[in-house]
């Protein structure tokens, strides 16, 4: 079975944050390129979206994504993204990258 990408509500993240936040946190202490602590505390005030992978049963990935302009150019950065079965979600990034897109950033990068 293939997965699903599905973005969170913002305003449905308090709510969702708690069966995801161990992906986030396993790729940022792998990573060690930002703090957990600041990461959580930009999905849970809506400065970054998360993005789940979900298997028709469960979630096998979280990611956390921002948009970002330096004034010349708006990004999306995957700031974070951790899960398991890693075949299963991987293409899904794709999507993402149409989310880009359609938000008028030129490029998508990850972290």
């Amino acid at each position: 079975m293939s997965a699903s990408l599905l973005c969170v509500d913002p305003k449905m993240v308090h709510e969702v944050w708690p069966h995801a936040k161990h992906f986030i946190r396993s790729a940022i202490d792998r990573t060690g390129l930002s703090a957990f602590e600041d990461t959580e505390y930009d999905v849970l005030s809506g400065d970054q979206l998360l993005w789940l992978a979900w298997d028709g049963s469960r979630i096998i990935s979280a990611a956390t994504t921002r948009l970002a302009d330096n004034g010349q150019r708006k990004v999306c950065e995957v700031v974070a993204c951790g899960g398991e079965d890693r075949s299963k979600w991987l293409p899904l990034i794709e999507q993402i990258e149409t989310y880009a897109k359609n938000e008028g950033c030129s490029s998508t990068r990850i972290i």
